[in-house]
């Protein structure tokens, strides 16, 4: 199974390049997922018209996004448990601290920081794709998620 990984994506309208991009890189994936900061439900509406998206909310989701999103979930796909947070404070220590909210997961996917990260702790998976639109450094990235035999992460730098 390929997923599709966002976060942070902080726009207000789906743009032209946003749209090429997922339409380029998400084209033959099973789901996407959104681990918050879209910044305004018009993202979700669009990602949802793509394929079946999944989502939190972030900490700068306003409340018509809080309503349709969780602050955090776990989901399985083909028996692999997922943790989806957006994450808060600084990004420091953030993976410590979202860890603590996750019990018996083998992934944990989160956004926040703008940094990608793509790492194993004790045999879980810590994946965050980055932000497409608002980088922390150099280019915008979003993310692959593969889930068959072992579960990958892969982080895509954007162009531009």
């Amino acid at each position: 199974m390929k997923i599709g990984i966002l976060s942070d994506t902080h726009l207000i309208a789906p743009l032209p390049e946003f749209k090429k991009s997922i339409d380029h890189h998400f084209r033959d994936v099973d789901k996407i997922i959104h681990l918050g900061d879209f910044t305004d439900i018009g993202i979700a509406r669009y990602l949802s018209g793509k394929k079946e998206l999944i989502a939190v909310c972030g900490n700068m989701d306003h409340r018509e996004i809080r309503n349709e999103f969780p602050a955090t979930r776990e989901i399985e796909i083909s028996r692999i448990r997922i943790g989806l947070i957006h994450g808060g404070g600084p990004p420091f220590g953030i993976e410590a601290r979202i860890r603590e909210q996750f019990n018996d997961v083998d992934v944990i996917l989160y956004g926040h920081t703008h940094t990608p990260a793509n790492h194993r702790v004790k045999e879980v998976l810590f994946f965050n794709p980055g932000s497409p639109t608002r980088p922390s450094a150099g280019k915008g990235t979003i993310g692959i998620l593969y889930i068959g035999e072992k579960i990958e992460g892969q982080v895509i730098e954007l162009g531009g």
